[in-house]
């Protein structure tokens, strides 16, 4: 399992024109799941997504957890995309829609997300908070 994590002054995700989840500021997850992937990976990934500190302090140091602020999770099965060989990705080691769906949805029942829209073809607008991106895996 691997998350792409943001942090946002702001996100949303738009299926077909309609808004189906916004957030203020907080973390936009971008979510990849594999075939062996189960319960106990997104209950760890997601314990580590709410303890993250990447949101400043008094001082200004990333030392901050997300304590109340947004998170925003679209499924990104393209995470999982290999171009070691040739210049198309193969993903293969995507997890296919029946197994992954569950997970996504366990993932944002965890961290209390909005959502995209699992599978579909989705607008995703965000306004980052500094140059802060981290790769989160299990």
């Amino acid at each position: 399992m691997r998350a792409l994590v943001q942090r946002v002054s702001r996100a949303e995700v738009r299926v077909a024109g309609e808004v189906t989840g916004s957030i203020g500021p907080g973390l936009l997850v971008l979510l990849g799941i594999t075939h062996d992937d189960g319960a106990d990976q997104v209950d760890r990934l997601a314990a580590k997504l709410l303890s993250l500190r990447v949101f400043p302090d008094a001082a200004g140091n990333m030392n901050e957890p997300l304590a109340g602020r947004g998170v925003l999770c679209v499924s990104q099965f393209t995470l999982y995309g290999d171009t070691r060989r040739g210049n198309r990705p193969s993903f293969m080691a995507a997890a296919r829609p029946e197994h992954a769906e569950p997970l996504y949805e366990r993932f944002c029942e965890r961290t209390d997300a909005e959502r995209g829209v699992f599978g579909a073809d989705m607008e995703v607008e965000m306004v980052g908070d500094g140059p802060v991106t981290v790769l989160l895996e299990d």
